[in-house]
């Protein structure tokens, strides 16, 4: 078998048949035997290879795929809605396109959409990982010469490009708000604890609360899912504590609205008798009632970013990788009982 490339040719002698073979069955021809086909896809498999169907598609001419893959761990969060809109703006006036795929943070599920995307001929991939995504589930990507930035989530020793928030000074400046507002009794509400962005945020929150003389109290650290039920379902984890929180720094502006909701449902109003702050500002921050204080990271704006970023490799015969750390700021709005207006302090 050859060294570099599988091929064809390498599938045939592995599965004992003729390349015409191997070409029919990656044809879905209904003309091969369910047994050849299954012997052939095994050892398709086995050789790691990936059927490019934008390069079968393009062997009549020199031209190159205009198509961007976008993988995402949780389409049903608006953040990463805005996001794609961004990644669209960018590659969109460079006349590519975007396949967006969500993988509802299942590994499996971002592997199957990645080699869909592969089979398709993508130019590049922009991808928010699954939880648990480690860097050897990206070398296949790497080794190929395919152009990947990560997004949101950075996956340690990747040699791929990475655009990420800052984390650690967006909690911080969410404490310091609220202590300035006199509370004490501070929660961290919402994350999966087991992320990269989980610990950057949670290391955030810590650092600002020693900074005020607060001790740590692991009980106001309430993990959850960052989607609006699981805010709902944090909150009411932490306000069935001996020593209730006044006001809590939340995972992300999902899980705010939840924690908002959690609290009506107790008769307590957001602003009022408990003070939220969110964590990345996505449009409805502005238009929910009352309105969300929280961290801007301006999802669009990073969508845009990282389609600026892979196209600047997609263009480059051999593009570095680059790790970007986006500014971040403090939006205070009513959520947090500071009263009507919206002004911004730079953190980063």
């Amino acid at each position: 078998m050859s060294k570099g490339r599988v091929t064809v040719v390498d599938i045939a002698k592995a599965a004992g048949v003729s390349k015409s073979t191997v070409s029919l069955v990656l044809q879905g021809s209904p003309l091969v035997g369910e047994a050849t086909r299954a012997k052939v896809n095994s050892a398709m498999r086995d050789l790691g290879y990936v059927y490019n169907r934008g390069a079968a598609n393009l062997r009549q001419s020199n031209a190159k795929s205009k198509i961007v893959g976008v993988v995402v761990n949780d389409l049903t969060n608006s953040f990463f809605a805005e996001l794609a809109v961004g990644v669209d703006m960018v590659v969109q006036s460079a006349g590519f396109v975007q396949f967006l795929a969500n993988t509802g943070e299942s590994i499996d599920r971002q592997s199957e959409v990645i080699a869909s995307m592969r089979e398709h001929g993508v130019s590049g991939l922009i991808v928010s990982p699954a939880r648990g995504t480690a860097a050897k589930d990206l070398k296949p990507l790497v080794s190929a010469g395919i152009p990947v930035v990560l997004v949101v989530r950075n996956v340690p020793g990747a040699k791929v490009s990475s655009l990420v928030s800052d984390n650690r000074a967006g909690t911080e400046a969410a404490v310091e708000h609220l202590v300035s507002l006199g509370h004490r009794r501070i929660a961290f509400i919402g994350g999966f604890a087991d992320t990269v962005v989980f610990a950057e945020r949670l290391e955030g929150y810590r650092a600002a609360m020693a900074a005020a003389g607060l001790e740590f109290s692991e009980d106001l650290v309430v993990p959850s899912a960052p989607s609006r039920a699981g805010g709902v379902e944090a909150i009411g984890r932490a306000m069935l504590l001996a020593e209730k929180p006044t006001g809590a720094v939340c995972f992300n502006d999902a899980a705010a609205f939840g924690v908002c909701d959690g609290l009506r449902a107790r008769g307590l109003e957001p602003g009022r008798d408990f003070a939220v702050v969110g964590f990345d500002d996505v449009i409805e921050a502005q238009t929910a009632v009352p309105a969300l204080t929280t961290i801007a990271v301006d999802p669009q704006g990073m969508g845009r970013r990282a389609a600026q970023l892979l196209l600047k490799q997609i263009n480059a015969d051999k593009a570095d990788a680059e790790a970007i750390t986006g500014a971040v700021r403090l939006v205070v709005r009513e959520s947090c009982g500071a009263g009507q207006g919206i002004f911004g302090r730079k953190t980063a």
